[in-house]
């Protein structure tokens, strides 16, 4: 509604200065005025032209202000998921525990995203539902939206962050009431550790710097990982060759600013809070496997 009104009176205001332009050009030409004469102030005009605008800016004022409580007033039986972007994708977190590198949601159904980031500034932006919110290290931001028309939605982050910001990007999968539930409440106990492991690399963003085929990105691909040397910088500066077996990879995940790969940045963040023991052995299986 803002936006209508706002362009409403922004063409009204459009053809009535270029009228007004055009008239004046014709009336007072050199043509019908040969002699220049001042023009005497006028209270009248002075406070018609105040008045004017600052009701104009009120107006705009409270239908933006109408738009914007709207967007703070999150629904009591809206659905509940953490929202978190890191250096260089999303990860969503349903309250039952489930992670997905997708934001999966029913149709007709409020949903509401808590925002989190453990490093730096990024912004959600959904331009199918016109939302978008800042997520910020340390501070607490919502937001909420509705869908009500199944498909994929593009996610993108709004927000320079970095290196690979570009390939920032995820989905909203918006389904039927059934096939949500029937995903939400997906049995993945049966599913293999390898299968496990890529699950927990891809949800926490880890394939957004380490490539599956080899190919370099921010961080060493994860492809021939497991048991190979390793030339390793300390934080005293000094080189050593390490081996990337099990607790190499521990330490890689859990403090990987104090052995850095020789040629790469150091800008990876601790996951010590985020990974526990169980998804550790996950993630290991896995590497284990990409040879």
């Amino acid at each position: 509604m803002a936006f209508m009104v706002i362009l409403g009176i922004s063409l009204f205001f459009l053809v009535s200065i270029t009228f007004v332009m055009i008239y004046f050009v014709i009336k007072f030409s050199r043509k019908r005025n040969p002699k220049s004469r001042d023009v005497k102030e006028d209270m009248r005009l002075e406070i018609l032209w105040t008045a004017i605008p600052t009701l104009l800016v009120l107006v705009m004022f409270y239908y933006g202000w109408v738009g914007y409580t709207g967007m703070r007033d999150f629904p009591d039986d809206a659905i509940q998921v953490k929202a978190t972007g890191r250096m260089w994708s999303w990860s969503f977190e349903y309250d039952n525990g489930k992670v997905s590198p997708n934001l999966m949601i029913p149709i007709g159904k409020a949903v509401v995203l808590d925002l989190y980031s453990p490093d730096v500034l990024h912004s959600l932006y959904i331009p199918a539902f016109r939302v978008k919110e800042d997520v910020v290290p340390g501070v607490n931001n919502r937001m909420w939206f509705e869908a009500y028309e199944e498909g994929s939605y593009d996610i993108l982050c709004a927000e320079y962050c970095g290196e690979r910001h570009s390939f920032m990007l995820s989905t909203v999968e918006v389904v039927s009431e059934q096939e949500y539930e029937e995903w939400y409440g997906e049995d993945l106990s049966g599913v293999s550790p390898i299968d496990a492991g890529l699950s927990v690399l891809t949800a926490n963003g880890c394939v957004a710097c380490h490539s599956l085929d080899g190919k370099r990105l921010v961080g060493p691909s994860f492809k021939g990982l497991y048991g190979a040397d390793r030339d390793i910088i300390l934080p005293d500066g000094s080189k050593k060759t390490m081996v990337a077996d099990d607790e190499y990879i521990k330490r890689a995940i859990y403090d990987p600013n104090s052995e850095v790969v020789d040629t790469y940045p150091k800008v990876m963040i601790s996951y010590e809070k985020t990974i526990n023991e169980e998804q550790m052995k996950q993630i290991i299986a896995y590497l284990e496997s990409v040879k």
